[in-house]
């Protein structure tokens, strides 16, 4: 994408506005192409921890610990570990994150009334892409869409969004109950 005067600018706006958030907790609604719905709490500690808890019935929990982004369903009492960078969640992560050069590149800008989105995918990498989606002036992040590779569609809304929240470091670990099958208990 050739970006121009006013795109450009958003865009350093954007990286600007995530660069510089260190933590966020908010209310979400998720709703996903397959026809799930579901809600909970999102915490973000940037860099590298992330945090989504999800209301039940739902029984998952995925936590971001700066190295691995930690699936758990409680419900088969199973835990899966994928590398943060192979995840659309290491960009909202990122220490300092570059959308004008490096491997995440900007591939459409979209705008509304009091809206800008950004669709950002990775350089070099067939694993979908994030839209980021901001309330404008003054800039906050409202929204995210990830699309997987399977080209499934998730939105993530956020609700009451807090600021500058401080947390219990231990929130972005998964405590795991020992298993019934362990030859120990």
């Amino acid at each position: 994408m050739v970006l121009k005067g006013t795109d450009k600018n958003d865009i350093i706006r954007i990286q600007k506005y995530l660069n510089g958030l260190i933590t966020l907790k908010s209310r979400f609604l998720q709703a996903s192409s397959t026809g799930s719905f579901a809600e909970g709490t999102f915490y973000l500690s940037r860099p590298g921890k992330m945090r989504i808890e999800y209301d039940p019935p739902v029984q998952f929990l995925i936590v971001a610990d700066g190295t691995w982004l930690i699936y758990h369903d409680k419900e088969l009492d199973q835990v899966t570990h994928i590398p943060l960078g192979m995840t659309p969640a290491d960009i909202l992560v990122q220490d300092n994150l570059s959308l004008l050069s490096g491997e995440l590149v900007v591939t459409k800008i979209d705008r509304g009334p009091g809206v800008i989105g950004v669709t950002i995918e990775r350089q070099d990498d067939d694993g979908g892409q994030l839209t980021l989606i901001f309330g404008d002036k003054p800039l906050q992040l409202k929204k995210w869409i990830v699309v997987d590779p399977q080209g499934v569609k998730t939105s993530v809304s956020l609700l009451s969004t807090q600021r500058d929240v401080t947390f219990d470091p231990k929130l972005f670990n998964i405590k795991l109950r020992p298993s019934n099958k362990d030859p120990g208990n």
